[in-house]
């Protein structure tokens, strides 16, 4: 399997931008769920599985490290009262702790699959950048496993050209210049079905059927074991591969 396209999402639930080549560490690609935007009233981080307008703006780093947010509209901004405008409630733009030693907590639906927006629980993300898992900050999928779905629903960092990732739990991989030791697939929840721009509608049949043809699971993490840069064409090897 080669890599096909590479993504950084630097906000949370927001759409995120395609690399040619990324420096990737124990924390994952540089500067991906760098930030995450987090009701005032509520101090909860925001996702667009209680939020899905979220998937309507997009995120990119600037050249000095910061990040700025694409509103719908095609206007940047970094204002917390500006952003607040576009979703309708009091939030603001926070960056991951740099000690990584508060774990943010979210808001999410009870049942995933047919959410009803009364009901809600919290749940804890990773420590330091906003990700799901506290221990596996490197998500990878291939074209095999996307089939005719859109990967943009999945929002993972590594697309892969070819099949066969799911079989790699407990292996270890080169990708470029990074080495990888594979997890558990990942489970999928109700963004997977949200309306996004470029024509992605809104689609409850996904979910349903990687609930019941898959378990509910598609995709992969990967711990980085070794950090460095992977660029699109390089070849994933695993030990013990003759390729």
């Amino acid at each position: 399997m080669r890599v096909l396209e590479l993504w950084r999402y630097p906000v949370k639930s927001l759409q995120g931008e395609r690399l040619a080549e990324a420096q990737i560490g124990a924390l994952g690609i540089d500067g991906d769920r760098r930030w995450a935007l987090f009701d005032r009233d509520t101090g909860l981080g925001l996702t667009a599985r209680r939020v899905p307008e979220l998937l309507f703006g997009s995120a990119r780093l600037r050249a000095d490290g910061g990040v700025e947010v694409v509103l719908p509209d095609g206007s940047v901004t970094t204002d917390d009262d500006t952003l607040s405008g576009w979703l309708g409630r009091r939030v603001e733009l926070r960056a991951a702790a740099e000690d990584g030693d508060v774990a943010p907590t979210y808001e999410t639906p009870v049942d995933e699959e047919e959410p009803d927006p009364t009901e809600w629980l919290q749940w804890e993300g990773a420590h330091g950048p906003f990700h799901d898992s506290p221990r596996i900050r490197l998500s990878l999928v291939s074209t095999g496993t996307l089939g005719t779905w859109d990967r943009r629903r999945f929002r993972a960092n590594v697309v892969l050209d070819g099949e066969g990732e799911e079989h790699l739990r407990g292996q270890e991989a080169e990708l470029g210049g990074v080495r990888l030791r594979f997890g558990i697939p990942i489970p999928r929840c109700v963004m997977t079905t949200r309306p996004q721009p470029g024509g992605i509608a809104r689609d409850t049949s996904v979910l349903k059927t990687i609930h019941r043809e898959r378990d509910g699971l598609l995709a992969v993490r990967a711990a980085v074991i070794r950090g460095g840069s992977v660029g699109t064409g390089d070849v994933l090897v695993p030990d013990g591969s003759a390729d």
